[in-house]
């Protein structure tokens, strides 16, 4: 891959990890932390908006706190991310200070980016910021975050920001620079891929697990984070983030893997829809309902085989085709318990089944986004 100038981007999201800031012994990593605020101010002030999703809250707070490397307690980890948020956000507002840029801190929750109401505020509040000329430095809110109600990591964190402010660019910055057709720490002949066209399941099958103590994502999380962002026409990069100024290291043309944009991205509120990081179900349909759906119809009752999953109405679930590939997602009109009753049933039927005038589709087009270019993997 040759140089990449990121100047064409309008809005760029920039994902650091934990252990590219926070050194396991020393704490803070200064030095990275300037070069990496040099590159922003370079490309703001060449008028591009940056957002930064940085991890590290907790890694610099048990540092701090003198916690060391053993296995932290839930609590322990919340009171680490109380300390390190604070000491955070005060060394990218002093580091980014240094070119005239303010920045302002925004902790969010995983319902923060899947209620609807919820995301159009933080969506609100981040373009605000972007608007005054101020760097929106995100993190997971790991004070109160727990491991049923956390997004997990935050590559798809980004991700989930990049699509929701309409980023056009979507760097994850990592100890590994770029990806492979197998782990390379594990396989000495694994080879280097430059771009990928479309995340398919041969691609996916290229990521290994987490490699590194202090952050949660590994190369799988990526690949996730990449079929959030292309589906909604964002394109991005991994890299590594390991050497000082990483930003310019991409326009220097040092390695990387560009993933391109879907030639088809879903757009406004559907984007919300086509993010939503787990669904809340799944229904399987047969092939006549594949048919429709790829042809812009509703989901109706009649096309749905099986239904799993303990959802209510208006939540997100996922569309399979018969061999049990993601096809689509959307909002279902109907809970779980009636969705099984109505499976299989005209729609003439459902009344007589449920015992009350609803709605003739399971999903109705306008809350449906059909995975055209594999957008959620097939």
């Amino acid at each position: 891959m040759s140089a990449l100038s990121l100047k064409k981007y309008r809005r760029i999201a920039v994902k650091i990890g934990s252990a590219l800031l926070v050194d396991r012994t020393a704490g803070l990593k200064r030095e990275w932390l300037q070069s990496m605020a040099d590159d922003i101010g370079r490309l703001a002030h060449d008028g591009a908006e940056v957002l930064v999703v940085s991890s590290g809250a907790i890694a610099l707070g048990r540092t701090i706190l003198g916690l060391g490397r053993k296995a932290l307690k839930l609590e322990e980890s919340q009171a680490a991310a109380a300390v390190g948020q604070i000491a955070l956000a005060g060394a990218w507002s002093e580091a980014l200070g240094r070119h005239e840029l303010k920045s302002g801190q925004i902790l969010l929750t995983l319902g923060d980016t899947e209620e609807r109401r919820r995301y159009l505020n933080a969506r609100a509040t981040i373009s605000t910021l972007l608007k005054m000329q101020a760097v929106p430095v995100i993190n997971e809110n790991d004070t109160v975050a727990t491991t049923e109600i956390r997004y997990g990591d935050n590559d798809r964190l980004a991700a989930r920001v990049a699509t929701m402010m309409g980023a056009d660019l979507l760097v994850l910055l990592s100890d590994i620079d770029g990806l492979y057709t197998a782990p390379p720490a594990r396989d000495p002949n694994a080879e280097f891929i430059p771009m990928v066209d479309r995340i398919t399941p041969e691609i996916e099958a290229m990521a290994g697990a987490a490699a590194s103590e202090l952050s949660r994502g590994g190369m799988r999380t990526k690949l996730d984070a990449g079929k959030i962002a292309t589906a909604a026409g964002t394109a991005m990069i991994i890299t590594a983030g390991t050497r000082l100024s990483p930003l310019g290291a991409i326009e220097r043309g040092e390695r990387f893997t560009l993933f391109k944009p879907s030639p088809h991205p879903v757009k406004g509120y559907k984007t919300w829809i086509a993010g939503q990081l787990e669904p809340a179900g799944r229904l399987t349909v047969d092939t006549g309902a594949v048919k429709a759906l790829m042809s812009g119809k509703s989901l109706l009752p009649a096309g749905v085989k099986a239904v799993a999953g303990n959802f209510a109405r208006g939540d997100t679930v996922a569309i399979l085709s018969p061999e049990g590939f993601e096809i689509a997602r959307g909002l279902v009109a109907y809970d779980a318990a009636d969705a099984v009753r109505i499976a299989g049933r005209k729609t003439v039927e459902i009344e007589t089944v449920l015992g009350y005038e609803a709605r003739s589709a399971m999903i109705h087009r306008d809350d449906l986004v059909v995975s055209h270019a594999g957008a959620f993997g097939d």
